[in-house]
């Protein structure tokens, strides 16, 4: 049976102890804003994805979307929960108050975020793309634009999609072919056919504005010769109502594996009216700064996940009997012993409880940095900030999702046999997973970036952001008592990065394959060391809070045990990493074309 209860305790010692909201608080963005709020905001939103949420994930499933004529419909359920969702303001929880949002931290959104997609992740793809089309909208979007939509965006009244991927071009959006012709009225008729978009038509809101990249007339080939556009489902009328039909349908679902109460459509745009979001030909610009929104909501999406396989395979492997402990019956007046007793289970679920908190104290670090890119009080602290979010963000995409279908895995095998059948549910969080690796760019995609751009980019001034602090930490904490050990297992880690950053470096300035098949294992390595970094400091608060007397012992033995566990058993995969991208490109390109 699914379990999936929000990790509160977690959570606020991620964002209150671990992190803190000073750094946010000092600011007049967040001036109001407080710890007891946030916690009230966060126990609410718990209550909404297990009350609400979570008792539609199965039957969504099960159930999936249909279309009829162009119109899809959700499962049931999904529309009262949309509703219920709305009218309690979360789709509008981090929107810009001048356009009616709450103006809440991105890191206090996230950890939502985190809750909506371990509760139902097929629900969260439609309030998270609207997110991130009124991101791209108010950075790129003129002021009639904004002021048209963005209040029934943020409100969710409507919802946004983006619609980027053809049949013929996926990640090369240079081969697109949807055109866009201009008007006399400075509006512009849009035709082509989109493919792969999520949330693209559905009965949730009366509104759907689709983000799309098309090319004008007069456009230069590749992608310099994109521009972003603005084509509402509905044209709005002068009052903001709907009005008539524009010319979108949605000609066909995706049949998938997996989040089938999410609906991925096919998009016809027949001469659809639109408008032009930006500047001409620079539409990529506009659609990153949705994607890469996205792609930070796609690393939440694998945590969520992580999290609800965890505590499902917890309370499976709880109530399950079979065998007894090899130290010794455990149990004499069942049958057998739990589960939970064996060395090799508890290895399962102590990695997926580590992949979720060691996820969680990265993205919210990494979802912090957002809220000082956009609200620091000077222009270098907002690029110091924006530089890390630009470093992280193919790390959280990848390694989380890549994290979040491992703990998914395991939590099947946890179950055995029962685990492969639908009755219990894990089945689909497998099915659910494996998707975030593939959207909103391929993981490895992700791997090329990090290795491609952010590496480089200013001279190294990226990796310098997460490179310092753990020197820093590491350089000051090497003598104290508590964590000294794990101190110096993550130096060596970082020894570890350090020396494949300067591999890749030299050896892929001389051939880009070189860098090209190190990619993959080099975000992993630097995703590891980001996430011990942040257990060995939990740790070292963990450690001070028992030494100076709690009330709550039990959480912070807990929070001792997980990070020992990630330092002794997974942190050391570092070091394996390294060799692997030390061996270079030459046995992974070795073998003919056509010999595969």
């Amino acid at each position: 049976m699914q379990t999936y209860d929000a990790p509160l305790r977690d959570m606020r010692f991620v964002l209150h102890e671990l992190h803190g909201l000073d750094a946010l608080t000092s600011l007049p963005a967040f001036a109001d804003l407080n710890a007891e709020t946030v916690d009230v905001v966060l126990e609410e939103a718990a209550r909404i994805a297990t009350e609400v949420l979570l008792p539609l994930n199965a039957s969504g499933d099960i159930e999936g979307c249909v279309v009829e004529n162009g119109v899809v419909r959700t499962p049931k359920g999904f529309r009262a929960a949309y509703d219920t969702f709305r009218e309690g303001g979360w789709n509008a929880l981090a929107g810009d108050p001048t356009y009616g949002g709450q103006g809440l931290p991105e890191s206090v959104n996230k950890l939502v975020e985190e809750m909506i997609c371990g509760a139902n992740l097929s629900f969260s793809l439609y309030p998270g793309l609207t997110h991130g089309a009124v991101q791209a909208l108010a950075a790129h979007g003129s002021d009639e634009l904004k002021d048209l939509y963005l209040p029934k965006m943020i409100d969710g009244i409507w919802s946004g999609s983006m619609c980027l991927t053809e049949s013929q071009c996926g990640t090369d959006l240079g081969m697109l072919r949807t055109r866009a012709v201009p008007q006399d009225d400075g509006s512009y008729r849009l035709t082509g056919s989109k493919i792969f978009i999520s949330a693209g038509e559905h009965d949730l809101t009366e509104n759907i504005i689709h983000l799309v990249l098309a090319r004008l007339p007069d456009a230069p080939p590749g992608i310099k010769g994109i521009s972003l556009f603005l084509a509402p489902k509905f044209l709005p009328k002068a009052d903001g109502s709907v009005g008539p039909r524009n010319g979108i349908l949605c000609t066909g679902l995706e049949h998938k594996m997996g989040l089938k109460a999410s609906a991925t459509c096919q998009i016809s745009f027949d001469d659809a009216q639109a408008w032009l979001v930006g500047t001409a030909h620079k539409g990529m610009q506009g659609m990153f700064t949705m994607m890469n929104e996205e792609r930070l909501g796609v690393g939440i999406q694998g945590l969520g996940i992580a999290s609800a396989a965890y505590q499902s395979a917890v309370a499976y492997a709880k109530d399950r009997l079979q065998g007894r402990s090899l130290s010794g019956t455990k149990r004499p007046d069942l049958a057998a012993d739990p589960i939970i007793v064996h060395p090799d289970v508890r290895r399962m679920l102590m990695t997926m409880r580590t992949s979720a908190e060691g996820c969680r104290a990265v993205g919210i670090w990494v979802a912090q940095a957002v809220d000082l890119s956009k609200h620091a009080a000077t222009e270098g602290e907002r690029t110091a900030a924006a530089d890390f979010v630009a470093l992280m963000t193919p790390v959280v995409k990848a390694l989380f999702t890549d994290l979040g279908f491992e703990a998914a895995s395991l939590g099947v095998q946890v179950y055995g046999g029962h685990g492969y059948i639908r009755e219990h549910g894990v089945e689909q969080y497998v099915r659910d997973a494996r998707i975030a690796m593939l959207y909103e760019g391929t993981n490895g995609i992700q791997a090329l970036d990090l290795v491609g751009r952010k590496m480089p980019a200013h001279m190294g001034r990226s990796l310098r952001r997460l490179f310092h602090p753990i020197s820093d930490f590491i350089e000051a904490h090497r003598k104290d008592e508590a964590v000294a050990g794990m101190v110096e297992q993550l130096e060596r880690a970082f020894g570890a990065l350090q020396l494949a950053t300067g591999q890749i470096a030299q050896s892929g300035l001389k051939d880009p394959e070189e860098a090209g098949a190190a990619a993959t294992d080099y975000l992993r390595l630097l995703g590891l060391v980001a996430m011990g970094f942040m257990f060995v400091r939990a740790a070292g608060i963990a450690a001070e809070r028992l030494a100076t007397g709690t009330d709550e012992p039990e959480f912070y033995r807990a929070k001792l045990a997980s990070a020992q566990f990630f330092i002794d058993r997974i942190l050391p995969q570092a070091t394996g990493l390294f060799l692997a991208i030390k061996s270079g490109k030459a046995s992974t390109m070795a073998l003919a074309e056509a010999s595969f």
